[in-house]
This record gives C-alpha cells, structure tokens and sequence, in this order.
C-alpha cells in the first residue's frame, strides 16, 4: 500500500510541477502541445508496442473493445435525455458526459501499477474509447444542433488511423492475432522511449490545468461530473464483479471507467460554438478528481 501511495503522489507532484512552471512562466500556456506531440507520437506508442511485446493474445479481450466503444454510446445517449428540450444543451452533455483520457492519463497509470498485461488490456478498451471519442461523438452532437457536414464517417476513419497511438494499436493487435512478434531490438528500443511517458504524460496534463473558478460553471459542472463519476461507479461494479474476465482485466476495467474526460471534448465543444470555457473548467476538475479516485482504487486492490 506505502508503495502504490508513493508512487501515486510522485505523479501528483509531477501535475502539480507542470501546473506551477506554467504559472511563473517558464512554460507558456500553449507549451503543453509540443509536450503532446512527443507524448502522442512517441512515447505512447512506445508504451504501446513494450505492453503487447510479449503478449499472447487472449480473444476474450477483443470484448472489451466492444466495451470501450458501448461505454461512450450509453454516455452520449444519456447526455441527450438530460438536456431535455434544448438542442445546445443536448449536444454540449452529449459531448461533457462521454469520452474518456486515457493515453494521455490511465495509461501511464496503469504501466506503472498493473505492469504489461494491463497495459494491453487498457489499449483494447481504448480502442472502442477512442471511435467515439476522437469524432465519433462530435458527429453525434453535431447533427443535433445542425452543424454536420456530409462525409463525417469517412473523415472519422481518416482522423481514427492518422492518430499513431490508435494506429499503433491496430498494427500491434493485428500482428498479436497472428502470433507475430516484433524483433528485440525494436522492443528493446521501444522500452527506453516508453520509460518516459509517464513524466511527460502528467507533465503535460498540469500543464493543461485551468482552474478558473467562476461560480456560474460551478452548478453545472457539478451536474455533469455527478452524472458522469455515478455512472463510472456503477459501470466499475459491473465490470469487476459480473463480468467473466480474469481479476486483471477487471481491476483495469474498473480503473479505466474513471478516467477524466477526453482532452478532445473542449476541442469539439468549440467547434460547434458551445460554452469552451466551461467544457475546460469541467475538463480540468475531472482530472483532480480521476487521479484521487483512481488512487483509492489502486490501494484497495493492492490491500485486497
């Protein structure tokens, strides 16, 4: 337990370190997206290809991409009754309520706490996650305030495989169903980049905190992440004591489902003119609150 506290608060210090470089200003607001880059195009990849390294493939796990990808629709329709009558509100819980971080924050959480085999299985449920999240969901919320364009589906797929985490994805999970392993010095290489993405992942993310605290977002991003962390607890439950998965893939499962919400989702909230600031506000509180739960979560199974 003193182990998993440690290393919890290590990545704690590490937000909180890009948060306060960012504020005296040796990084400049939009510094985080450099950091991305390298995050988003090397060091998670990396992480990727040393998880699946020496993986057998287990085809139960194919269902927890259904399982990523059904957990975004159940959001998205959920976030559509809950704006009632107005069609902005609709698309703006469609978005807020569904997506979910997890190459840039559960991953590096998980390859430090639940070793290879949970970093493959993170991977499969982001890869349902990441359909939704990375336009799917926009292409929902879009087509309810009447701002969708024609062609979506084919734009999706093209965002889906220039992504090179969700590429990667694909082409390590491809050559796992044919019993194709990479060559070791690929592995080997792969393992020396990956051992970074966890300080850079959580750098960049307190690089990413906003914190404005403006009392008229406060009722409503309280309404949104009550919605959200309920639904998380419940699909938690589910998943880690109803579903027949080995105890791994359950403890990853139930760690998954709190992941903050997409960094993607204030991206999406502006494109069809909706309130940006409160989708950050509601974005960067889902972090804090993601990284306690989490935390409690990995204790207790480590005591269990």
């Amino acid at each position: 337990m003193t182990q998993v506290l440690l290393k919890a608060m290590a990545f704690v210090c590490i937000i909180i370190l890009g948060y306060m470089l960012k504020r005296i200003g040796l990084f400049m607001p939009n510094d985080y997206k450099i950091i991305s880059k390298i995050v988003m195009n090397l060091t998670l990849p990396a992480a990727v290809i040393t998880g699946f390294a020496n993986f057998q493939m287990d085809i139960s796990l194919i269902y927890v991409v259904l399982l990523g990808f059904l957990c975004n629709v159940v959001m998205v329709s959920l976030g559509f009754w809950a704006g009632a009558n107005n069609d902005d509100t609709k698309a703006f819980y469609m978005l807020n309520f569904s997506g979910y971080n997890i190459g840039c924050f559960t991953l590096p959480f998980v390859q430090n706490f639940l070793g290879p085999f949970g970093v493959v299985a993170t991977c499969m449920f982001d890869s349902g996650n990441s359909i939704m999240c990375t336009g799917g969901t926009y292409a929902a919320a879009a087509s309810v305030v009447g701002v969708g364009e024609k062609g979506h589906g084919i734009r999706l797929i093209k965002t889906l495989f220039s992504s090179v985490p969700f590429t990667t994805y694909m082409v390590v999970l491809l050559l796992s169903l044919l019993g194709i392993h990479l060559p070791a010095a690929v592995s080997n290489l792969a393992s020396v980049i990956a051992g970074a993405n966890s300080f850079l992942a959580m750098l960049m993310i307190g690089m990413m905190i906003k914190i404005d605290l403006e009392p008229r977002y406060l009722k409503q991003a309280a309404f949104i992440l009550s919605i959200r962390y309920l639904l998380a607890a419940i699909f938690a439950v589910i998943f880690y004591f109803y579903t027949p998965f080995t105890l791994e893939v359950r403890q990853v499962l139930a760690l998954v489902i709190f992941a903050p919400i997409s960094a993607l989702v204030p991206v999406f909230t502006e494109k069809f003119k909706g309130n940006t600031a409160l989708a950050s506000f509601t974005n960067s509180i889902s972090i804090v609150l993601s990284i306690t739960i989490m935390t409690i979560l990995l204790v207790v199974m480590k005591v269990g």
